[in-house]
C-alpha cells in the first residue's frame, strides 16, 4: 500500500484475529433474516473516498459499487457498475459501458457523470482521501491534485452509459484500482447535501442501505430492494452493536445472542477456542495477501553488506515466531504472499541455518558480530515477535537493542534513512491493497518507497529491478498475464538474492460464527472484503 497504509495495515494484526460465521459450504442460500455484528469500536466514516480501515472496509463494499470489483470470495476481477470495458491497443485508454437502470439509494439512475464526479472527488485535495493517489496514472492527475485544474482530462463522458479513461501510460494494475473502495460511485447532491458529514450519511449503489446510526451505540444496515444484482443480499438486516469488548461478545456469540464477532477471538482464548471440537466447525482458515518482514537498511553500515543481510536471513528461526502466535501464520521465504500472483511455489528461500549465518557474518568481516537496533510498534504481539528475533540475532553475535515505540513513531524511523537499522514490519505492514504483485513492489521495495517518508524501510533501490517493474506494469493485454506474473515472481526472488528483507510469515484469517450462519467459506475469508463480504452471507 501506498503511504497511506497506516489504517487498512492494522487489519494485518487484526483482522488476522477478526472471528465471522461459516456454514456449510454446500447449504443453499435463503432469503430473509437478521444478524448481529459486534465491535468494541465505533466506525470512523463510510465515506468510501476516505475510509480506510479493516473495520470500515467490507461495511463501504456494500454500500457502494464501483466499475469494477471481484468475483466473492476470489481475487478474480469483474465488472460491476460497468457491463463491459474495453482497452486499447496501445493500453492506455479504458472505455466502460455502465448498466442501464442501476439506482442509487435515494432513487436517482446513476449515470456515467457521476462516475467522472467520484473519480475527481477522491483526487480533489480538498477531500483530503488518503486513496487518491491510485489514481495517479490518470492523465489531468496532477493538475487536479496541485489544485490547478478541478477536473480529470483524462476521464471523459461520451454518453450517459459510458466512461472513457486515458491512463498517462498503460497500466496493467488499473482494474485493480477501478475495484477499490476509492472508486465507488457516490452521487453529487448527496455530497452537497451533507458536505463533510457524508461519512455519517452515505449514499451508494450497494447491496445495503444505512438505515441507521446512533454513534458509540449501532449501526443498521437494510437491504436495498432496488439493487441491480437479483436476489442480492440475502439478508433483511444488519445490526452492528458497538462498545461490545470482545471477550463479552465471544461469550455472547457462543450463546447464540451474536452472529459474528468483529473483533474476533481475544488472544488469551484463541487456542482454547480453536481446539474445541464443539467450535472447530464454526471456524474458517483463509490465506490473507499479507506477509510480515524484517527490514535491513541498505545504507546503513554493516547492513550494506549483502553478506550481513544473508546472515540475518539464515539465522531468524520462524517456526518459532509463528509458535509465538499461536500458529496464525505459515513462515515465508519470499515478499510475496502464497495467495498472491506471481508467488513462486518453487523458490526455496534462506534456509534456518545458524552454522552458515556465522560463517557468512565472519566472511563479511564480523566474526564477533556487531550492536545494531530493532524498532518494533508497542502493541502485542508485536514486541514478543521482536524479542524472539533479538534472541535469533544473539546466537551468532548479534546484539539488537530492541525500540518499543507507538506506531506513528516507528514509521517516522522507517522512513527516516539515518534512524532505523531493523524494523519488525508487524501491526503496521504490509497487507495488499489490491491482489496484484505491482502493490508489493512499488510502495514497499522499489525505487519510489525509497524516500523520506515511504514505506520502503530497508531504502532498497534496484533500478534494474525497477525496470522490470516498469515491463511487468506495461503488460496489460489478457494472453500476457501468465508470462507478466512470472516476470513480477522472478523480480521478487531476484531481490531476494540482495537480501533487503527477512520475509517471516503470511498470517491468515480466521472467522468463526454462530450455528445459524450460511455461506461458503470464503466469503469469511474474502481476499478483499474485509473483514467479512456481508452482500453474500445468509441465515439457514
Amino acid at each position: 500500500m501506498k503511504a497511506t497504509i497506516t489504517k487498512l495495515a492494522l487489519s494485518v494484526a487484526v483482522a488476522s484475529l477478526t472471528l465471522a460465521g461459516v456454514a456449510q459450504a454446500d447449504d443453499a442460500p435463503k432469503a430473509g433474516g437478521d444478524i448481529v455484528v459486534t465491535y468494541q469500536n465505533d466506525v470512523a466514516t463510510l465515506d468510501p473516498a476516505i475510509g480506510y480501515d479493516w473495520q470500515n472496509w467490507s461495511m463501504i463494499k456494500s454500500l457502494f459499487d464501483g466499475l469494477m470489483d471481484y468475483k466473492p470470495g476470489t481475487t478474480e476481477l469483474v465488472p460491476d457498475l460497468a457491463e463491459s470495458y474495453t482497452i486499447s491497443d496501445d493500453g492506455k485508454t479504458y472505455t466502460f459501458k455502465l448498466r442501464h437502470g442501476v439506482k442509487f439509494h435515494n432513487g436517482r439512475e446513476m449515470k456515467a457523470s457521476d462516475v467522472k464526479y467520484s473519480l475527481e472527488r477522491t483526487v480533489n485535495p480538498k477531500t483530503q482521501s488518503p486513496g487518491a493517489g491510485f489514481f495517479s496514472s490518470i492523465v489531468g492527475f496532477d493538475d487536479l491534485a496541485s489544485d490547478k485544474s478541478d477536473q480529470l482530462r483524462g476521464v471523459t463522458t461520451p454518453d450517459d452509459y459510458t466512461v472513457q479513461i486515458t491512463l498517462s501510460a498503460p497500466d496493467a494494475t488499473f482494474l485493480h484500482v477501478m475495484a477499490l473502495n476509492f472508486a465507488s460511485v457516490v452521487p453529487k447532491e448527496a455530497v452537497d447535501k451533507w458536505g463533510a458529514d457524508f461519512g455519517k450519511h452515505p449514499v451508494g449503489t450497494g447491496a445495503y442501505k444505512l438505515a441507521d446510526w446512533a454513534l458509540g451505540q449501532r449501526l443498521e444496515f437494510v437491504k436495498n430492494s432496488d439493487y441491480y444484482k437479483p436476489g442480492i443480499p440475502y439478508l433483511d438486516k444488519i445490526d452492528f452493536e458497538i462498545g461490545q469488548e470482545p471477550t463479552v461478545a465471544l461469550m455472547r456469540l457462543e450463546r447464540g445472542e451474536v452472529d459474528i464477532a468483529g473483533d474476533g477471538v481475544p488472544p488469551a482464548r484463541f487456542l482454547q477456542f480453536k481446539n474445541d471440537p464443539q467450535h472447530q466447525k464454526l471456524m474458517v482458515t483463509g490465506d490473507q495477501l499479507q506477509t510480515g518482514y524484517l527490514t535491513m537498511n541498505v545504507t546503513m553500515a554493516p547492513l550494506d553488506d549483502v553478506k550481513v543481510r544473508q546472515a540475518i536471513n539464515m539465522a531468524i528461526n520462524k517456526d518459532r515466531i509463528v509458535r509465538i502466535i499461536n500458529g496464525r501464520a505459515k513462515p515465508a521465504n519470499q515478499p510475496l504472499p502464497p495467495a498472491m500472483p506471481g508467488y513462486d511455489k518453487s523458490y526455496q528461500g534462506y534456509p534456518y541455518d545458524v552454522d552458515k549465518a556465522k560463517a557468512l557474518l565472519a566472511e563479511a568481516g564480523h566474526p564477533n558480530g556487531f550492536d545494531t537496533e530493532l524498532y518494533v510498534m508497542n502493541t502485542d504481539p508485536q514486541p514478543r515477535i521482536a524479542q524472539a528475533i533479538q534472541q535469533d540475532l544473539a546466537n551468532i553475535g548479534i546484539h539488537a537493542e530492541i525500540k518499543s515505540l507507538a506506531q506513528a513513531n516507528v514509521i517516522a524511523a522507517g522512513g527516516d534513512k539515518d534512524q532505523a537499522p531493523l524494523v519488525w514490519s508487524g501491526g503496521m505492514a504490509w497487507i495488499a491493497d489490491f491482489p496484484d504483485p505491482s502493490n508489493f513492489w512499488g510502495p514497499i521495495l522499489g525505487c519510489e518507497g525509497a524516500v523520506s517518508g515511504g514505506w520502503n524501510w530497508a531504502w532498497y533501490c534496484n533500478e534494474k529491478l525497477d525496470a522490470e517493474a516498469q515491463k511487468a506494469d506495461a503488460m496489460v493485454a489478457p494472453e500476457q498475464q501468465q508470462a507478466r506474473a512470472e516476470l513480477w515472481g522472478k523480480i521478487f526472488t531476484d531481490a531476494m538474492v540482495d537480501a533487503p528483507w527477512v520475509p517471516i510469515f503470511n498470517e491468515q484469517r480466521f472467522t468463526v460464527h454462530s450455528a445459524r450462519m450460511g455461506g461458503s467459506d470464503a466469503l469469511y475469508v474474502d481476499p478483499v472484503h474485509v473483514p467479512v463480504n456481508y452482500d453474500y452471507i445468509w441465515v439457514k
